[in-house]
């Protein structure tokens, strides 16, 4: 064999400047965060922020490259590439299992402080049959539409996946919409008692999640449009995918446990 020719089917990254450009960026988005809350001047948070954006860019950029145009991304590191992914998501799990259980331990065992009543007294909570069941609807079709795509793309339907994920990403729209507009007419604040706290920790930490799970498959779009993605290799969808059925299901039990039967 030439001293060229791969021998194996692993990929050895070639080294790159995004993964310490990115930590640099986020360490100046740290400082520049902390320098707001002292003093109210967002300079130095907006910079870290577009740094941080412009790594992440470019080092995705190089991994779409790699998988896309360079091949790099066989079999074997499709394996890897999905047992990470696996326990990201299952990292991701226990973040929200902390978000229950601070909701549960608050409102099954409400002290003296707030009334020895869940919810407190003082708090209007949401109908659950309101917005939150529409937003609830909306997240079930977008799960539905996703899945499409991906059958689509199986079936190598270049028109259903790209109307399917055009479907996703404008639903993955509007429910953000819905739960700004929720959060603007809100009656309680994060910081004014414990319900408070846990509803925005609970919902807005899922709220985080539909960005950028959002976000996730309007790059997949805009790969869609460019010829990427092909029926047997095409994991960077994949894991789009996964991401946004992730987010549909938390979002059944946040609707059932914290609107549903903490009102």
């Amino acid at each position: 064999m030439s001293v060229g020719e791969k021998k194996h089917e692993y990929h050895l990254v070639d080294p790159s400047p995004w993964p310490i450009f990115a930590s640099f960026a986020t360490l100046v988005l740290a400082v520049g965060t902390v320098y707001y809350l002292h003093a109210k001047a967002l300079w130095l948070m907006l910079i870290g922020l577009g740094l941080l954006f412009y790594g992440a860019f470019m080092w995705f950029r190089e991994v779409v490259i790699e998988a896309e145009h360079q091949g790099h991304h066989t079999f074997v590191v499709q394996i890897s590439h999905r047992y990470g992914m696996t326990l990201f998501i299952a990292s991701e799990v226990m973040f929200f299992v902390a978000w229950f259980w601070a909701f549960f331990n608050a409102s099954l065992f409400p002290t003296e402080s707030i009334g020895a009543v869940w919810p407190p007294k003082e708090i209007e909570t949401f109908d659950p049959w309101d917005i939150p069941l529409i937003n609830t609807l909306i997240l079930l079709l977008s799960g539905t539409t996703v899945t499409w795509a991906h059958h689509a793309l199986l079936e190598n339907d270049r028109k259903g996946l790209l109307h399917g994920l055009i479907l996703t990403v404008f639903l993955g729209f509007i429910f953000t919409c819905f739960q700004a507009y929720e959060y603007h007419h809100a009656t309680f604040t994060i910081s004014g008692n414990i319900y408070g706290s846990t509803f925005y920790m609970a919902t807005g930490f899922h709220g985080f999640h539909v960005i950028i799970g959002t976000i996730f498959l309007a790059v997949c779009l805009f790969r869609v449009g460019k010829g990427h993605f092909k029926q047997d290799h095409h994991f960077g969808f994949e894991a789009a995918a996964w991401y946004w059925h992730f987010v549909d299901v938390v979002w059944l039990f946040l609707f059932a446990a914290i609107y549903i039967w903490g009102s």
